[in-house]
């Protein structure tokens, strides 16, 4: 039986390199430490910690929201 491999959370140097100006909300979640289903919670629940916006059936959330999140808490 194999253990489920977790995701090494991204630095924000690697956020502000290498990250799109939107992504998807269970890679926004990575950058805070979060599980896919518990940031979509967060996003239903209006208390994601970043911008999330919906388009149609999709949500991104924008990476400079991120950014600065995280810079406060840095």
């Amino acid at each position: 039986m194999s253990r489920r491999q977790h995701k090494k959370r991204p630095t924000l140097a690697e956020i502000k390199a290498e990250w799109p100006p939107t992504v998807d909300v269970p890679t926004a979640g990575e950058a805070f430490g979060l599980s896919r289903s518990y940031s979509y919670e967060l996003v239903a629940r209006g208390e994601f910690p970043a911008r999330v916006d919906r388009f149609g059936s999709r949500y991104v959330a924008y990476t400079e929201s991120i950014i600065r999140k995280l810079s406060a808490t840095d």
